[in-house]
């Protein structure tokens, strides 16, 4: 039990990490973001986290989580059962599209002020308890990655390494987040199952409202980024 707890409680001091290792971390998180093949798969990353917003704030609201599903074209769904309609429902559906950019300035600040180990303990408790709700073979994949990684990363505990992936993870869920919404600000018209979508026959307010809803989050999550790795990066 000792054992266990030395992996669960945050870091005495704060992980020392250096402006070189600091653009190493921006160099790897920017190939992983531009080369296509790479991205094609740490895109599902961001997917997860959408869909996983969707369901977490759905439990909060009163809803029952009930599966979900992650796709190869970087779609997915999750599944809540309640009321339709409402102010709960609608900030169920609005989650997704700002999960990532949520995720990624609470990261950041985690991480760089050490509690990489006690982020990585919540992060496997919750894809613990949304195992069961997996729907296809590619989400158990997307699952297990992320189980494995977080995994091993909190089980061989090193607060400087742990902190180094986090704020890895912190960037390309900011710009995977930023390529998810751009992506769905450009589809033409009204699509049946994307979020604004849903919105817009939810609350009768036009889509393009909606997608404007979800610049505020993503511009403050990157001056938050920003504000708090420039320091680090120019010193």
């Amino acid at each position: 039990m000792e054992q266990l707890g030395s992996r669960i409680v945050p870091a005495t001091t704060r992980p020392e990490l250096v402006a070189s290792t600091l653009w190493l971390i921006v160099v790897g998180a920017v190939l992983v973001v531009a080369l296509p093949g790479v991205w094609r798969l740490a895109r599902l990353l961001v997917t997860l986290v959408h869909e996983l917003g969707h369901a977490l704030v759905g439990l909060a609201v009163g809803r029952r989580f009930t599966g979900f599903v992650v796709r190869w074209d970087a779609s997915g769904h999750a599944v809540t059962v309640g009321r339709r309609g409402g102010p709960g429902q609608v900030a169920m559906v609005w989650t997704g599209y700002a999960a990532p950019a949520v995720c990624a300035a609470g990261l950041v600040w985690l991480a760089e002020s050490g509690w990489s180990a006690t982020v990585l303990s919540v992060v496997l408790v919750i894809l613990l308890v949304v195992a069961p709700r997996i729907r296809s073979v590619l989400t158990l994949l997307v699952w297990l990655g992320a189980a494995v990684g977080a995994g091993a990363l909190w089980w061989w505990r090193d607060d400087a390494r742990q902190a180094a992936v986090l704020i890895g993870v912190t960037l390309v869920l900011l710009v995977g987040g930023w390529r998810h919404l751009l992506a769905v600000a450009g589809r033409r018209g009204r699509t049946a199952d994307d979020d604004p979508s849903v919105l817009a026959r939810l609350t009768h307010l036009p889509r393009v409202l909606w997608i404007l809803s979800y610049l505020p989050v993503h511009l403050a999550a990157t001056a938050w980024v920003a504000r708090t790795l420039l320091p680090a990066l120019t010193s």
